[in-house]
């Protein structure tokens, strides 16, 4: 059991895990819908274009998601911080339902983007705001118990989200992939409200920081576009490119200099203060560019030369998946018992890099069973840095900014993964088409290669044997490429996470943090 204090010092009643247990279902569901929702539409996305139309802005159903919950994303922590957790984790359900609701009946491809747009709004505020009240609830000693149960959502994701997004569409309507949505958000929303009873804070009399707000917003936007359209929609070196470069750097800078001076910022500068909130949001950045960008590159492999089916793509993931839920959850108790977590993120690294660089030497040869065994590595090194990151960067300040640094954790690691599929897929694409030229010819390869998502394996298995063969392995080497690269990231990683210091677990026997992190933590008992 744990106890709170509130602000005023006074405890609140001690939790015992099954109440925890209670309110970590509610938070689970949430997550849940944030993560599962990409992957069911994925899957229906193909029925979608085919009543809708409007196959030229496909890539746009996927970007105004993004683009949205990038955005929100620490705009719902501050809003947290100012005006509690539990009510804003439950308005983020409510534009997330509504969103859902709003896309299910869409009936032009505009409206469903526009619609979708509203889902990211709402998406990012579940995942901040359960990490935010995952903070709140359970001290950083003892949250390693629960970690397996926050982990345990994102191989659910993978894995039934393409499987429920199939079943949903073939047997009914490709609304569905989006009204299923409703009663898990409603049950989220009972579970909230009758079971989530967190420390009370005084109302904030602080104004919202609209400046800030518009400020961050627009320099996201610049920056998602920026890496969404460049080597696909236009190429890197075009005036647009170029643009949206500058303008999201202009925006950004514009918004610290503004963040250093706002009474209530959206993102206080304060955070930075401390060494280890700043190496954990560089290590999420990295960690996101590594993981996200490689590992959007293995059902690629696995289709076009394993030959595996696309229809059970979420399946292909599971070993990654296992490996991560199983070392997250051992981690995890290690972290409650001993109190240590610094040793956590170094390993992480060096086994996550060790599995880019076991991928990195897949070939056309390559047996599944093989890929397989790479890919539990690979995903045991994220186990070890997933939910470590976050719980430095939360135990690294004042409970009063708990939203505040879940939301830049969240947002760190966003940009990273978002950064890592562009920069990774133009690494991806340029090895494509030079080993398809090499062996084909430059016009047929850069034929084939400009086929881009058309390039399926019911198209790669009817081409003449000798074109088949060339693209599998012109598809091998630009993964192998892309994990050279991403394991360039992951040993920065390392680095990164060797400079960490370890200071004490709120919750444990000694509260009081390092001195160099007393500028911005308290040792606030929760």
């Amino acid at each position: 059991m744990s106890t709170s204090l509130t602000k005023d010092g006074t405890a609140e009643p001690p939790r015992s895990k099954r109440q925890v247990y209670i309110v970590m279902s509610g938070l689970m569901i949430g997550m849940l819908l944030a993560m599962l929702d990409n992957m069911v539409v994925g899957t229906a996305m193909p029925t979608i274009v085919g009543e809708l139309g409007g196959v030229a802005h496909l890539s746009w159903v996927v970007t105004a998601y993004t683009l949205a919950t990038a955005a929100a994303t620490p705009i719902w922590g501050k809003l947290g911080d100012m005006y509690g957790r539990k009510g804003m984790f439950m308005a983020a359900v409510v534009v997330f339902l509504a969103g859902s609701a709003l896309a299910g009946m869409a009936h032009s491809m505009t409206q469903l983007i526009a619609f979708r747009g509203v889902q990211g709004l709402g998406a990012g505020g579940l995942m901040v705001g359960a990490m935010a009240i995952i903070g709140d609830l359970v001290p950083p000693r003892e949250r390693g118990r629960y970690q397996g149960l926050i982990a345990a959502v994102m191989p659910l994701a993978f894995i039934g989200g393409p499987l429920l997004g199939g079943l949903v569409t073939d047997h009914f309507s490709w609304r569905w992939a989006f009204y299923v949505n409703l009663p898990l958000g409603a049950l989220a929303l009972v579970v909230t409200a009758l079971t989530m009873h967190l420390p009370k804070r005084p109302r904030s009399t602080a104004r919202i920081d609209y400046v800030g707000a518009a400020l961050l917003t627009a320099g996201i936007v610049c920056l998602s576009l920026m890496t969404s359209w460049g080597g696909t929609e236009y190429a890197w070196a075009s005036a647009t490119i170029i643009g949206l470069g500058a303008g999201s750097a202009v925006l950004l800078v514009l918004f610290v200099l503004w963040e250093m001076r706002a009474e209530s910022p959206i993102l206080p500068m304060s955070l930075f203060r401390s060494r280890n909130f700043t190496l954990a949001s560089v290590l999420g950045f990295l960690v996101g560019f590594g993981m996200f960008g490689a590992v959007t590159f293995l059902p690629q492999f696995q289709q076009l030369v394993q030959g595996a089916s696309a229809t059970n793509s979420g399946l292909l993931l599971l070993p990654m998946m296992m490996g991560m839920l199983f070392t997250t959850m051992t981690v995890g108790q290690l972290v409650t018992r001993t109190g240590r977590y610094r040793v956590y993120p170094i390993v992480g690294g060096v086994v996550m890099t060790a599995g880019m660089l076991l991928l990195s030497r897949l070939t056309v040869d390559s047996t599944q069973l093989t890929t397989g065994l790479f890919m539990l590595v690979l995903g045991a090194g994220m186990g070890f840095l997933m939910q470590n990151t976050m719980l430095i960067a939360q135990n690294s300040v004042e409970m009063k900014d708990m939203g505040a640094a879940s939301g830049a954790a969240t947002l760190f690691r966003t940009i990273g993964g978002s950064l890592g599929v562009s920069i990774l897929g133009a690494v991806y694409s340029s090895r494509l088409t030079g080993g398809l030229s090499d062996r084909l010819g430059e016009r047929a390869g850069e034929s084939i290669s400009g086929s881009g998502g058309r390039l399926t394996p019911a198209l790669l298995k009817r081409m003449p044997a000798d074109v088949r063969g060339a693209v599998e392995h012109a598809v091998a080497s630009g993964v192998h490429n892309v994990f050279l690269w991403a394991s360039a990231f992951t040993l920065l990683a390392i680095v990164a996470a060797w400079f960490i210091r370890e200071t004490p677990l709120r919750g444990g026997p000694a509260e009081r943090p390092a001195a160099e992190d007393r500028t911005v933590t308290e040792p606030v008992a929760i």
